[in-house]
């Protein structure tokens, strides 16, 4: 997926490109990768998304994608150029992984049989026998089943580098070529087992990362298919005729009949139904929405025919919006990644070197070629930094694939880092701690005019406040004035002209005793009073994070009044009239004094806060200020995400600590056994295959973790 977007360097435009490379196996693959790209001239930046084995690449017009694929190449990596949706690729590896993994299953346990009967005692002809048919079995599947490795491999030293699976691929083959001469000389030993078992593990390490990946997806791979290819378009004669999604404009009217699914994002303009959006916010109830509601591309209408006026399409729609989150997510680095990125940058050539330095100690001590050579192999085998590598993205992906299916989307991988650490839970109120649709309950004290003044202002703007007075008035058949110079000042509200008079929605000069807004026009003021519902499930939550030793509070731009009422009901402090500068202010006085803060806000006065805050969440009602700015969106009505997203962020890094753990404590005690030769290439290839399925499995446990 290609997309254009302005740059600051002189030049009128960039583009991203996108490619699949399914050889990035680890933190080394994604170093390599985005170093080798970032002196090539024409690319400005180049970045790894691990999750989906992708690159993204954002570059000058003089570049094509065929030139960025064999850059790409020359560093050691196959890569495709990616179709318009790079959240659809990747299909069928994990089918190939898994055809190698039953060649090499079932080879695997034939060459074993004959090894028992050769461990059992068989000698002479016989044992001769057995390495032959042992051979005649191994060769095929070692051809076969170890394509994925020898091709990566490969790739890479035709451009002279090196990657993680060079040292497997010397590992196997050193250990078939001993094992055909010893074979072909009569040997006591062969090591076809070995090295089938090898790849066995190998390849069972590689199915488990692939279905991890396939099942973080899914939940979005779902969304995404569940877009209509088209939709039934009314037009101004009342004729019907079908169109394809991608040529829908905005402002179309679109019948949706009950059963069908949207194939954009709009507003209802004439009748009523239920919607499932269980695939967009994690919630089952089907929820009910009539005129004026915003209805988005890819939720199902359950019970009645609605006709809907198209509003966003494309790449524009909220399902899209939630993919560009997903690519953002896997794209950012936390600690520990950059820990293991350093780690396994200098851990391929430390591996090379050791498997050498071996070899040399122990012909010098007189071992012979043989056993020197076994033993080489032997190191080259256990040293293998998959474990290494694996341990935080594959905590992080099952984490996030987790999360999503509840409806909370992270769009940074070390957000989960950051949210295990928070200590101190700030809460914006309108649109976070209540619902954010306000209804207004004094329309009639504005004329007509002001009424139109008031929509034309009100749906410029996606403060919840606005949305609330833009409903209302939109029920009551109330036309826009035209208005010029439309502009939102974050913390003020709306401004524009009209008729060449100065208008302004937003906060009342006086302050209120309810939540309200104030139409100016002219000299002339009128303050609409509007009702706002807390949120479903916000006293649990709350509740929740304190239980997790989380205080919360309160900041919040609204009057005292509006914000004490919620304050009270579930008895958290609170600050009220807070301007922008004084929620970034709060936070900074209470990261001074030793917090991290967790900040949970919607609007574009929030803006500033969520940026500010060790690590923020946004609900998917928030401005697209709001969503940029947050590190994690949640989709549903309900608060409890917020609680959710901390639960499954402190068991994340939990598993993070035990994978490093893992990892770190098998290489101190398999190295120095291989290196001293008590270890065979067949002990190193069970050791290495367990330690990386031990922490896949390990990060897998994390699927449960959101439940």
């Amino acid at each position: 997926m290609n997309a254009i977007a302005p740059i600051s360097n002189g030049q009128s435009q960039s583009i991203v490109s996108r490619f699949a490379v399914p050889a990035i196996r680890c933190a080394g693959c994604i170093s390599k990768i985005e170093n080798g790209l970032s002196g090539v001239p024409g690319i400005i930046s180049s970045r790894v998304n691990f999750s989906t084995k992708q690159v993204a690449i954002t570059h000058l017009p003089e570049l094509d994608d065929d030139q960025l694929r064999r850059k790409i190449e020359t560093l050691g990596f196959e890569a495709q150029i990616l179709a318009d949706n790079p959240l659809a690729e990747e299909k069928g590896s994990t089918d190939k992984l898994i055809r190698a993994l039953a060649v090499a299953g079932f080879g695997m346990m034939n060459i074993m049989l004959l090894s028992v009967s050769v461990w059992s005692g068989a000698a002479g002809v016989t044992r001769d026998l057995f390495h032959w048919l042992s051979a005649l079995i191994a060769i095929p599947v070692i051809a076969y089943s170890g394509r994925p490795f020898f091709a990566s491999a490969a790739m890479a030293l035709r451009y002279g580098r090196t990657n993680m699976d060079v040292p497997i691929s010397i590992g196997i083959l050193l250990a078939t070529g001993l094992s055909i001469y010893e074979t072909a000389t009569g040997g006591a030993h062969a090591y076809f087992d070995g090295a089938v078992m090898l790849l066995f593990f190998l390849l069972a390490g590689r199915v488990l990362d692939g279905m991890m990946r396939d099942r973080a997806r899914e939940g979005i791979g779902a969304l995404l298919k569940q877009t209509a290819p088209g939709a039934m378009i009314v037009e101004n004669d009342g004729n019907t005729r079908w169109v394809a999604a991608k040529e829908l404009q905005p402002d179309m009217r679109m019948m949706v009949a009950a059963g069908g699914n949207l194939a954009a994002d709009g507003m209802i303009e004439t009748g009523s139904s239920s919607f499932d959006c269980s695939l967009m916010t994690g919630e089952s109830e089907p929820q009910p929405k009539g005129k004026g509601d915003m209805v988005l591309a890819g939720t199902l209408n359950l019970s009645s025919p609605v006709i809907v006026r198209v509003t966003a399409i494309g790449e524009d729609t909220s399902v899209s919006d939630i993919a560009r989150l997903m690519d953002e997510a896997g794209q950012r680095r936390s600690f520990y990644v950059r820990v293991a990125d350093r780690a396994a940058r200098y851990y391929a050539p430390a591996v090379h070197s050791l498997a050498l330095l071996a070899f040399a100690y122990w012909m010098f001590a007189g071992a012979g070629w043989h056993q020197s050579l076994l033993i080489a192999v032997a190191v080259l085998i256990i040293t293998c930094p998959c474990a290494l590598g694996l341990a935080v993205p594959a905590a992080q992906v099952v984490a996030s694939g987790a999360l999503l299916r509840k409806g909370v989307m992270v769009k940074d991988g070390s957000a989960l880092e950051r949210l295990a650490e928070v200590d101190y839970a700030l809460f914006d109120k309108t649109g976070t701690l209540t619902l954010g649709r306000p209804t207004p309950v004094n329309l009639d004290d504005l004329s007509l005019t002001q009424k139109q003044v008031t929509l034309a202002l009100a749906q410029a703007s996606r403060h919840p406040i606005s949305k609330g007075i833009r409903s209302g008035l939109l029920a009551l058949d109330i036309e826009p004035a035209a208005l010029d110079d439309i502009q939102e000042v974050p913390g003020k509200g709306m401004t524009a002209h009209w008729n060449g008079v100065k208008v302004m929605l937003g906060k009342p000069e006086k302050s209120e005793d309810h939540l309200s807004s104030q139409l100016t026009v002219g000299s002339e003021n009128v303050v609409l009073q509007l009702q706002d519902e807390i949120r479903p499930d916000a006293p649990e939550a709350i509740a929740r994070l304190q239980a997790f030793g989380l205080p919360a509070s309160i900041i919040s731009g609204d009057n005292i009044r509006s914000v004490s009422l919620v304050s009270g009901a579930l008895d958290i402090p609170a600050q009220a009239g807070a301007s922008p500068q004084d929620k970034v202010e709060a936070i900074t006085r209470l990261t001074d004094s030793g917090h991290k803060v967790l900040m949970v806000g919607d609007g574009l006065n929030d803006g500033p806060a969520l940026a500010a805050a060790h690590v923020s969440i946004a609900p998917g009602s928030a401005s697209d200020v709001g969503q940029q700015a947050a590190d994690a969106v949640f989709t549903s009505e309900s608060l409890l995400p917020v609680a959710l997203s901390v639960k499954v962020a402190r068991r994340t890094m939990q598993i993070v600590h035990q994978n490093f753990a893992l990892a770190i404590g098998y290489n101190i005690f398999a190295v120095p056994l291989a290196l001293t030769g008590m270890v065979t290439p067949l002990i190193a290839a069970i050791a290495m295959s367990l330690s990386s399925l031990i922490v896949v499995g390990n990060a897998l446990r994390l699927n449960g973790a959101a439940n």
